[in-house]
Parts: structure tokens; sequence; C-alpha cells
């Protein structure tokens, strides 16, 4: 059988940062937030060519093993085969390692892309299987959903299968991001959760999770009860110590903040009025980012648009 056929125009695509877990809601619930990778693909006549700028443009692999690259022969693959060579060209805006989801960036981006280069991409890869393949490749939904569809997304298995909904958050609500200059590994992080955890802690983080969803999406007030955990979060601190110290102080003064992801990147949910005080609690070593909520997720844009 013949295999697929390629456009010759070259497509761009942008992708949010994501936090995901968001205190309670670990592995199911994500954010999207306006943070954005721009990844450009064409089907070159043979090679491929890998060009990278800003985050991880001195440390990624600019071959086969770049994980937008790994992403699209995956899709390629499910498309209906390889083309004779790539172009891929990455302006990285989400810092690597600090929990924002520049893995699920990646992976979103190379499907993305892939199925928007081959021509009936989107009759063979739909949104639900586009959803499927990245959490084959990441591992986990809940930063894939939000990146794919943007807002704020509650995603399981059913089946094998991953799935999710998205749900609109507040319009007041105002995410400031607080990074630290030092990555935490995915795999470290994670590597620390107990095997098990007491019933009474799943069954707090059961009702925390079920308030959230109202917390972030009708009534912020709840926020600061709602982004409590038991599950994940204070495991985690021999990895990321200061990363919970600014969590408590945060918490403290009445602030809601979460560990982002797997840290060390702390969230914190504010509103304009007060986001400006809420980010000088970033001190020494942090770097404070009001961001807005995204809330179309990735999506393929023309290439002459602003960045």
């Amino acid at each position: 059988m013949a295999g697929p056929a390629f456009r010759a125009a070259a497509v761009r695509v942008r992708v949010p940062a994501t936090s995901a877990n968001l205190g309670p809601g670990f592995d199911a619930f994500g954010l999207a937030l306006g943070l954005y990778d721009d990844v450009v693909v064409r089907v070159a006549d043979s090679g491929l060519h890998v060009d990278i700028a800003g985050e991880g443009a001195d440390t990624l692999a600019r071959d086969e093993k770049h994980l937008v690259v790994r992403s699209l022969r995956t899709a390629f693959d499910l498309l209906g085969g390889q083309p004779r060579g790539l172009e891929v060209v990455c302006a990285n805006r989400i810092p690597h390692g600090r929990g924002l989801g520049s893995s699920s960036a990646a992976i979103c981006a190379g499907i993305i892309a892939a199925r928007a280069v081959t021509i009936g991409g989107p009759s063979v890869l739909d949104d639900t299987a586009l959803l499927e393949l990245a959490t084959e490749i990441e591992g986990h939904p809940d930063n894939v959903a939000a990146c794919l569809l943007g807002g704020l997304t509650v995603a399981w298995s059913e089946g094998g299968a991953a799935r999710a909904i998205r749900l609109d958050p507040a319009d007041s609500l105002v995410p400031v991001v607080f990074v630290p200059a030092t990555p935490v590994l995915t795999e470290t992080a994670r590597g620390l959760l107990p095997r098990t955890v007491p019933h009474v802690d799943a069954a707090a983080n059961a009702g925390r999770a079920a308030l959230l969803v109202e917390a972030l999406t009708r009534r912020p007030e709840l926020l600061l009860p709602a982004t409590e955990d038991r599950l994940h979060q204070d495991y985690r601190a021999p990895a990321m110590p200061e990363t919970l110290a600014l969590v408590h102080r945060l918490r403290n003064e009445g602030v809601p903040a979460v560990v982002s992801g797997a840290g060390p990147t702390v969230l914190a949910f504010t509103d304009e009025g007060a986001a400006d005080k809420v980010s000088r609690f970033a001190g020494e070593g942090w770097a404070a980012n009001r961001l807005a909520l995204d809330a179309s997720g990735a999506c393929v844009l023309p290439l002459a648009g602003g960045q």
C-alpha cells in the first residue's frame, strides 16, 4: 500500500504550559497556562534538521532523541508512514524540569504537527486518538489533557484508554508561578511517593478534589481549603524542601498555593487586586511570573502570526 501524502508547506503549532495535580487532584487535574512553546515542522526531501531556541537550546538533542521528533515519528507511524525528511524548529519558552509540562508540550506539539502536515491526517488521528497517543507517550494524562484542550481538565483512564473533560476556570483567577533556578526530575519526585497511603488521607483528598472543581470554576473563595493535599506534596519534600517551605508560607498567609506538577515550581491562585502582592512572596532564588489562563489549548497557527 502507498504511504500517506504530505503537505509541502510548513505548519506551526503552539502549545501551552500546564500545571497538573493542583493540590488534591493527583494525576487527574490539569490547568493550561498562558506560556507557550512554538514548533514549526516541514516535510523535507531527506534527512532530519532540528533547530532550538530558548529553553533547552544548550542541552537538548538535535537528532532522533529529541522528544518532539520522537513524538512526530510515533504519530507518523499511526498515520501510515514516515516522510522522507523533516525540518523541525522549536522556540521554547516553557522551563524544563520545573513542573510546568514542558515534556507534555513537546509531545503534543509533535503529534499535532504530524497530523497537520499529513493530508487527511485528522480523519485518521482524531482528537480522541490524539489524547490517547499523547498519554501513551507521556505515561499519564493530566498534563497532556490540559495542553490539548486548554482550560481546566479532569482526566481519567477507562478501559485502558485516556479520557478527559474540559471545564472553564473562573475569569477572576490569576495564576502566579514561582519558578526556582534548579530543576527536579519528575522520576525523582515520583519515586518518593509511598506505595500505600492512609485511608483517612485518601478520603480527605477525595473530598477536597471534588471541592476544587467548584472552587476553580465558580467559587474561588474556597480555593484555600480546596487545594489542601495529603497524598503527594509533603512526601516530595526531601527532593524540594524550599518548594514545600514556600507552599506552606503562602498558605499561612491565606494564599492558595500548591506544588505545580511534580515540582519544583509553586503555583499560587490569586486575583487581579492581589497578584502583585502575592508575587513579592518569591524571595531570592525564585522567579515570580504572573500568567494568564489559556482557554484554547494546543493549536495550529499561521506561520506569519505574532509570537
